[in-house]
């Protein structure tokens, strides 16, 4: 795997959350907030022991803390090499498991932050799981009630829920970032996502950021939300296509529009871009996205290419266009 663009400003000495950060996107951005040198915790339903209703038994908290310390050692190793000094235990990954519905559970996440780290510097929100309750294709009505409303919960609540614990202590300290994860931009989510509860659950994170970006810069933090692309998970991989990350373009067989897809790790350089910019303010309030911010910073993917995914699907899929990346990665 191809190694991140390093930060404006690295990450050593601050201290992350990446709430749901058992696979996808959100694996992938405590990794690479681990790279730069940030102390992430990491949080989610699955471990070594425990199956949340994802039921995916094969990605756990345990090892993507175990990813995140693997890529801080690496980045340690490569800096040092280099000759800078760089403190140990910097790019250190934590496992708390965390069902994030539970306030009680929460607190307690972030008292523990506190009585270890004393801050909390980076909090992103890349809480879901909700595709199993999904029913697409339904109208509003059709729709299981008992699963929409636990979409709801999943896609919504969980983030209000961990907003509003963890909070008071990011705000100690100016500089802090909050960061909602979705699935849209926010011009391409004024269409209708459907179904109706998937449709709410991915305009909810756009909307919170906006209304965070309201109450933080008094206390000098900043609030965005931040989207993947089409994302190449391990669900999307191993489930939906039934391919791997070494033959992905197979999956184009099925769908040709697949070829605009983007590894999990895309997002993480996003992210960790934005954590090590000391002028992220600038974006207070807006829906990023990771091909938007490629053209900002100027990381790429792991193959070296930018995907552009959300100008692609407006302009060429839902254009009812042949499938031709040229000129979107």
């Amino acid at each position: 795997m191809a190694e991140a663009i390093t930060p404006r400003t690295p990450l050593t000495g601050k201290v992350a959350l990446v709430a749901g950060a058992t696979r996808g996107a959100g694996r992938a951005m405590a990794v690479e907030l681990g790279r730069a040198g940030a102390t992430v915790y990491v949080t989610g339903r699955t471990t070594r022991e425990h199956i949340s209703e994802v039921g995916r038994a094969t990605e756990t908290i345990e090892e993507t803390a175990e990813l995140v310390t693997a890529a801080g050692e690496a980045a340690r190793r490569a800096r040092s090499e280099g000759g800078a000094a760089v403190p140990a235990g910097c790019g250190t990954g934590i496992a708390v498991p965390t069902d994030h519905l539970d306030p009680a559970a929460v607190r307690a996440l972030v008292e523990r932050i506190d009585r270890e780290q004393g801050r909390l510097d980076i909090l992103v929100n890349d809480l879901w799981g909700g595709d199993v309750h999904v029913e697409w294709g339904k109208k509003m009505w059709e729709h299981d009630l008992e699963k929409g409303l636990r979409v709801l919960r999943l896609g919504v609540e969980s983030h209000i829920v961990t907003s509003s614990c963890a909070l008071p202590l990011l705000i100690r300290r100016p500089g802090g970032l909050v960061v909602e994860v979705t699935d849209g931009t926010a011009e391409f989510n004024r269409r209708y996502r459907e179904p109706f509860y998937y449709d709410l659950a991915k305009s909810g994170p756009i909307r919170m950021a906006k209304g965070l970006a309201e109450e933080l810069p008094e206390y000098g933090c900043t609030a965005v939300c931040l989207t993947p692309g089409w994302l190449r998970s391990e669900a999307m991989l191993d489930t939906y296509f039934k391919v791997t990350e070494e033959n992905w373009l197979a999956g184009c067989e099925q769908n040709p529009h697949f070829a605009i897809s983007e590894t999990p790790v895309f997002v993480g350089r996003a992210l960790a871009a934005l954590a090590g910019d000391p002028d992220v303010a600038r974006f207070n309030g807006q829906a990023l996205s990771s091909g938007g911010l490629a053209k900002e910073y100027g990381f790429t993917d792991v193959d070296g290419s930018a995907p552009d995914a959300w100008r692609y699907i407006t302009e060429v899929e839902h254009e009812g266009k042949p499938a031709d990346t040229t000129g979107y990665r």
